[in-house]
């Protein structure tokens, strides 16, 4: 790391993050495009895919976003005929999203895609593991401060 001007756009963490992040973005969108899903959306369905019937509150928390961020995203999915958003029996300001049998029949489909960005990556399973964990780590802390 070049240490001369700790300004330079360079020397930041953040932009190595967020140009990184983009990266990974547009590794994943000619990937979705034939579920016809965009990112955000792929990360709804591997939320529900784990765990059907969640509610946005807890779907929001997973992805780090405020339900009303997340709304537009679950409106459109709902249109699509990939998920179901039902008021909670027990709370009616809880939304509960299910998957329908459209979301859950293209996660076959979906299965191709980790195998997929592991070879563009250029890396090993267990190097993009131990690469997570550390970014998970560093997010967590960040969380903390």
């Amino acid at each position: 790391m070049k240490t001369e001007n700790p300004l330079a756009l360079d020397n930041q963490l953040c932009f190595s993050l967020y140009a990184t992040s983009l990266a990974i973005t547009q590794v994943y969108k000619p990937l979705l495009q034939p579920l016809g899903l965009t990112f955000p959306q792929y990360l709804v369905m591997m939320i529900l895919w784990k765990e059907d019937g969640v509610s946005l509150i807890n779907v929001a928390r997973q992805l780090g976003q405020q339900p009303g961020a997340l709304t537009p995203v679950i409106k459109r999915m709902a249109e699509q005929g990939l998920l179901t958003r039902n008021r909670s029996a027990d709370d009616e300001r809880q939304l509960q999203i299910y998957l329908t049998d459209e979301g859950k029949r293209i996660r076959e489909k979906a299965l191709d895609v980790y195998a997929c960005v592991v070879e563009q990556c250029g890396m090993t399973p267990m190097d993009i593991h131990r690469l997570k964990c550390e970014l998970d780590a560093l997010r967590e802390r960040l969380l903390k401060a």
